[in-house]
């Protein structure tokens, strides 16, 4: 049987040391979906001994274009934590991490707790506090982002930072399908794409988490933060960079690369 804490102990080693590994299906041998996810909980409850608080949630693989990019079919799910919040004007230390990404997102704060096997987009927005525009740091943990699903679902979904622009707009009156978003590196602009590209709509994406999450007994708590999906494909980025997500209904929200 797969030892869940002994490979989560190698995607903790490979974080700490910045270094990335092989694929642990390739290394240790395939597992499925649900192993993946034992392994994600055991990475995150060695977070949360460090003090790390669980502070939200993020999607995965929503858009299409992240799909093709990744290679899968299908989305995922992973957990943010209190030391992966970047705050408005904070720099991105790239040091800190062994191959950064970034990718722009619409982010839910949510008002009240979410769970349930019938949760949808409605339930979603209504429980909505505020939506803000967001950029998702990724660092894979494996060298070259290369995965298989169940493999980057044991990674926590590749997760390591964000950022929330210093704009809240309560998403009642807005359609975050058609909410634009242009994204820019250095000055030019690599990538366009609407809200619909996460499951057709944001809240939509969100709800797909909560119902899977509601399959193994859990659910989304009021004042968490979660990131819906990629719109776009994750760029690379380095010290120099500066990576702006322009959105025209929620605003732009910039990182700086050091």
């Amino acid at each position: 049987m797969t030892d869940a804490g002994a490979l989560a102990d190698t995607l903790i080693d490979a974080a700490s040391n910045r270094t990335g590994i092989r694929a642990l299906t390739t290394t240790f041998g395939e597992f499925d979906i649900e192993t993946g996810y034992a392994i994600q909980d055991a990475v995150v409850a060695a977070r949360s001994s460090q003090g790390h608080e669980v502070v939200g949630a993020k999607l995965g693989l929503t858009s299409r274009a992240k799909q093709q990019q990744m290679n899968v079919d299908e989305p995922l799910y992973g957990w943010l934590t209190s030391d992966m919040v970047i705050d408005v004007g904070e720099p991105l230390n790239t040091s800190r991490y062994i191959q950064p990404r970034c990718e722009p997102e619409i982010a839910f704060l949510i008002g009240r707790d979410l769970a349930g096997a019938g949760v949808s987009a409605a339930h979603v927005l209504a429980a909505t506090e505020a939506v803000f525009p967001a950029i998702d740091v990724l660092d894979s943990r494996y060298s070259g982002y290369s995965f298989t699903l169940a493999d980057v679902v044991a990674d926590n979904a590749s997760a390591a930072g964000y950022l929330l622009g210093g704009q809240a707009t309560s998403p009642s009156g807005i359609d975050l399908a058609l909410t634009g978003v242009v994204l820019e590196k250095n000055g030019s602009v690599v990538s366009t794409a609407t809200g619909a590209a996460a499951l057709g709509h944001p809240a939509a994406a969100v709800a797909w988490m909560v119902r899977a999450l509601a399959a193994r007994g859990r659910g989304l708590k009021a004042g968490q933060v979660v990131l819906s999906g990629a719109l776009t494909e994750a760029i690379a980025v380095s010290a120099g960079d500066t990576v702006v997500a322009r959105f025209n209904t929620l605003g732009s929200v910039e990182l700086v690369c050091r």
